[in-house]
């Protein structure tokens, strides 16, 4: 991948599908070459949080909405230390942004971090074809990796997939860290960091909680070592049937509270012996409608995720670990989207509830594991 300096943005670029479909457009961003797996989101805001989300790893991003860039870059929003997706495609990027807090432009951010893009190409046509084909390969081409199109449709179709990619390792941390309590310290909670978002350990902070995160690799010593009152399993990239569910069954054999989100979801149920499977193009953005078994309440939810769990909604149940029931479910597909153990402490959603461009309303959830972490202490 070759970085652009400013005002090669101009330069001529094309989106290469692996089905052989081809966009033309102009360099959006770096200028080089990039490959991933092409898919969509329909936020119409929060882009910052999308490109500094660690589940997009590997991932070239869509935006459905057809304005993006206008609110620039800020120092505040990042939801980690860098831009992960492999790509950005937008149709028509702001000119100049306009926002108090902004400190520089999308475009020049993605040239700095070395963001291939590709911009003024029909992001509605390219949504709809991934809706109907499903999420697949693509590479984005400008400047000298422009060439032979037959040419270019044979190296996206080398690239790697996401069925069996094992990604969790390339965005956990390197070394474990803590979030202290805000205020009174309440709980320690052991977070298992599988490509953590910066606002999940801030709104666990909020609620007295003292969140120590730890690498995907940590073992069962290391999270007890730190004598929890509650495990975390955060979100993540790739696919969860890569992962090693040692330390989640000790942490379901010792009935210690556990809360799971998107990739935490997913490896839970894999842990009580469900399923999982590759959607056909999945669900990313900020306005998903979710239903509450539990409550029966509707909430709109952000997501981002390409795998889900494969478990009865009809039904309770059996498992290793006791009754399990469907707590949470997608109501545009039916999709699973939360799973409640009956006999022990732990229950898990597979959209964001921490998303910190919104909606927040299911940041009721955070609470949820306070008071599971309450009633094991009591």
């Amino acid at each position: 991948m070759t970085i652009s300096t400013r005002g090669a943005a101009k330069a001529p670029a094309v989106l290469v599908l692996e089905d052989g479909r081809i966009f033309r457009g102009r360099a959006y961003g770096a200028v080089g070459e990039t490959f991933g797996e092409a898919v969509f989101n329909t936020g119409m805001t929060g882009y910052q949080e999308t490109l500094t989300d660690p589940s997009y790893h590997r991932q070239v991003v869509v935006m459905t909405a057809p304005h993006v860039g206008n609110t620039g870059v800020n120092d505040e929003d990042d939801e980690s230390r860098k831009i992960w997706v492999a790509g950005y495609v937008v149709r028509d990027p702001a000119r100049v942004p306009s926002n108090w807090r902004s400190r520089r432009s999308l475009d020049d951010e993605l040239v700095q971090q070395g963001v291939v893009g590709i911009s003024g190409i029909d992001t509605r046509a390219l949504t709809r074809h991934l809706r109907e084909r499903g999420a697949m390969r693509v590479g984005i081409f400008s400047g000298q990796a422009l060439g032979d199109e037959e040419a270019l449709l044979a190296r996206v179709k080398e690239a790697p997939q996401m069925v069996g990619a094992s990604l969790a390792a390339e965005v956990t941390t390197e070394e474990p860290y803590v979030v202290p309590a805000i205020g009174a310290k309440k709980f320690t909670v052991a977070a298992i960091d599988l490509g953590i978002k910066g606002m999940t350990p801030r709104l666990m902070a909020e609620r007295g909680i003292e969140v120590h995160v730890l690498p995907a690799t940590a073992s069962v010593e290391d999270v007890y070592a730190l004598n929890p009152d509650g495990v975390f399993l955060s979100n993540g990239p790739g696919d969860p049937s890569t992962v090693d569910l040692t330390v989640i069954k000790a942490v379901l054999e010792r009935k210690t509270p556990l809360f799971g989100i998107c990739f935490g979801n997913q490896i839970l149920g894999r842990a009580l012996g469900f399923g999982t499977y590759k959607l056909k193009y999945g669900h990313r953005g900020i306005n998903q409608p979710v239903q509450d078994r539990t409550t029966g309440k509707v909430e709109v939810t952000a997501h981002n995720h390409g795998f889900a769990v494969d478990a009865p909604l009809d039904k309770v149940s059996e498992t290793p670990f006791g009754r399990v029931e469907v707590s949470h479910i997608c109501l545009n597909d039916d999709v699973v989207e939360g799973l409640q153990l009956l006999d022990q402490p732990a229950f898990s959603v597979q959209y964001h509830p921490e998303a910190a461009a919104g909606p927040h309303d299911a940041a009721y959830l955070f609470d949820r594991f306070v008071q599971l972490m309450e009633g094991q202490r009591a």
